[in-house]
């Protein structure tokens, strides 16, 4: 199966599916003597880990992470790193009475049309378990950004709507975010969302989110032109990630509402460097970064799996109804926060290496 590798020097391959034995990833390209252990990868890791709230999946995975190969006494190698993630809490009766039926919004029937054969135990391959194994290599790609660009480098996600419901962005507090739930900026909005959610979850319903990350500290003249693009590169890798439909850097999609004098980021100089006087762009002009804030947000679609019959038909071609019993999260987009923060971390860290060895 190929397209299971994501990088061109820094690069990682995941594999395992959601109810096999185990999940994890091969980082290589990594550089030799950067420390690196267990928990540097874990605190990351308990992050996304499910059933940490009632507004999750209640599958209990610990998602303990093993370093398996590319550190010696505590440190890289340049050797290929290996990371198992023991599945350990797999139901996969839940999902025998629809071996043979393709739910609707899932990657059954595409799976089976590409290849003949899936792995129905909760979606397998498809399944957004695997992004266990991203959120994995984001946390060396992390150790790789602060070692080449100190301690200022930071990553954050937060979770700005869920299903019609936005945040006040005027009253955006990063220090919120690790208080509730949701990864919310906006700690009114967080207590709207709990009492909306209840009422999905309750229903056996799901509904989508809007997730933006911001990485800060990234220097100007990170990517390429025209092919390999900064952003372009950050787009896809945020929609590989499950459930993604759509990604927007700087002011995006709003960008077609601006006057050109109100989109162009005017610039001075202050204490003789460059500086922007806004960032309609999101960090990024001609796919290079600019050293501003990298900022980009992306839409995840409701869960798939739903209890409300949806009609469907089977691969013998019966038109049936089916509904997804298991357990499944309400809004997916919660647990996509810290996966997106790893994805864009991946970009970031391959394309610092891409630089140096071009440019020094």
């Amino acid at each position: 199966m190929a397209g299971n590798t994501f990088g061109t020097v820094f690069r990682f391959t995941s594999w395992g599916e959601s109810h096999g034995p185990a999940i994890g990833c091969v980082i290589d390209g990594a550089p030799p003597r950067i420390a690196l252990k267990e928990a540097d990868i874990q605190r990351y890791l308990d992050r996304r880990r499910p059933g940490t709230s009632r507004y999750t999946t209640q599958r209990q995975e610990a998602d303990e992470v093993k370093i398996l190969s590319g550190v010696f006494e505590g440190e890289t190698t340049g050797t290929p790193i290996s990371l198992l993630i023991e599945n350990t809490d797999q139901r996969s009766h839940d999902y025998t009475n629809i071996k043979d039926s393709f739910r609707p919004g899932h990657a059954d029937y595409t799976y089976w049309a590409k290849y003949g054969i899936r792995d129905y135990r909760g979606g397998g391959r498809a399944s957004a378990r695997e992004t266990a194994t991203r959120v994995a290599a984001g946390a060396i790609a992390r150790k790789i950004l602060e070692k080449f660009l100190g301690p200022g480098v930071a990553i954050r996600g937060a979770l700005i709507q869920i299903g019609p419901h936005a945040i006040d962005r005027a009253k955006w507090d990063w220090n919120t975010v690790e208080g509730n739930p949701f990864w919310c900026p906006d700690a009114a909005t967080a207590a709207r969302w709990a009492e909306y959610l209840d009422g999905i979850r309750k229903s056996g319903s799901s509904v989508g989110a809007v997730i933006e990350v911001v990485a800060s500290g990234i220097p100007a003249g990170l990517g390429d032109p025209i092919y390999d693009k900064l952003d372009g590169d950050i787009a896809r890798a945020l929609m590989t990630i499950n459930a993604v439909k759509g990604v927007e850097i700087g002011a995006g999609f709003a960008a077609a509402a601006l006057s050109g004098e109100e989109n162009a980021d005017e610039m001075r100089l202050q204490d003789g460097k460059p500086v922007f006087l806004s960032n309609q762009a999101g960090g990024i002009l001609g796919g290079i970064s600019t050293g501003q804030d990298i900022v980009v947000r992306f839409a995840v679609k409701p869960t798939s799996s739903i209890l409300t019959p949806r009609r469907t038909i089977t691969a013998s071609g019966q038109e049936i109804e089916v509904s997804t019993k298991g357990r499944h999260d309400p809004c997916v987009g919660i647990r996509a926060v810290p996966v997106g923060e790893a994805m864009l971390a991946c970009v970031l860290a391959d394309h610092l290496m891409r630089h140096r060895a071009q440019c020094g």
